[in-house]
């Protein structure tokens, strides 16, 4: 099997990064990843995560092919075919499986409280209940949850597992947690309380809209953006946080 010159592709990473003025801690940050990871791949000691590839080789402003052969200007019919894609699959964690190739109860749940929330902010359109606010927590809870519940991927690369990573990028997906390292041990349950908040989100905001806006107009109208925030940080963020740690 084709192997990778780690001490190779480490010089060429460490050249890259020092042309673009950038010390390891800082291409670290730009990754969500640990300083040492970096040093890692530039000592020879490992190489990038599959995942990371499309955004190290944009913020080292060359292509993808350039990073996997370790030269500027490389093109993909400087090798044949089979050879490029077997250093390609050097590279690759087994890959994980997306969750609507599982069978879930959440997929259920989740459609149910969307009709409900969805009767909830028709009702309060028709009677006036304040719109802004409530269309737009109730339009980024149904997009969190496609991703939570359809679209998240069940398992993270190996790589979450061997180093101190305190974001997740997933194609246009990105969650930067501060002082939290995703793991395999936490992801499930982190992913649980996204699920968890964006059915009752859905559901139980726009019913709340309606019956404050009816009930107590003055008091909705100077503090529902205050509830808002609080639903969004206290009732995501902070579970995903707690959650973390205890299983980090």
């Amino acid at each position: 099997m084709y192997q990778i010159d780690r001490e190779k592709s480490g010089r060429f990473i460490a050249q890259l990064r020092r042309e673009q003025g950038l010390t390891q801690k800082e291409l670290a940050e730009k990754l969500f990843i640990s300083d040492k990871a970096v040093s890692k791949w530039e000592t020879g000691v490992s190489i990038p995560d599959t995942a990371l590839l499309v955004p190290l080789s944009k913020i080292l402003g060359i292509s993808v092919t350039e990073l996997l052969l370790c030269e500027r200007g490389a093109d993909s019919t400087d090798m044949d075919d089979d050879e490029l894609i077997k250093k390609a699959l050097s590279y690759a964690e087994s890959s994980s499986e997306r969750a609507y190739t599982l069978k879930s109860k959440w997929k259920l749940i989740f459609p149910v409280t969307a009709v409900i929330g969805g009767i909830g902010l028709i009702i309060g359109m028709s009677t006036g209940a304040s719109a802004y606010t409530v269309y737009t927590l109730f339009l980024l809870s149904l997009i969190f949850g496609l991703y939570f519940i359809f679209f998240v991927q069940t398992k993270l690369p190996k790589y979450y597992d061997e180093n101190k990573i305190s974001g997740v990028f997933d194609s246009p997906f990105r969650m930067n947690i501060p002082g939290l390292s995703f793991n395999n041990s936490n992801w499930p349950h982190i992913v649980d309380c996204g699920r968890v908040w964006t059915c009752a989100a859905s559901c139980l905001y726009p019913w709340l809209n309606t019956l404050m806006s009816r009930f107590l107009p003055q008091v909705w109208s100077k503090y529902e953006l205050y509830a808002a925030l609080i639903l969004t940080m206290g009732g995501l963020l902070v579970p995903m946080y707690i959650v973390g740690k205890k299983y980090e």
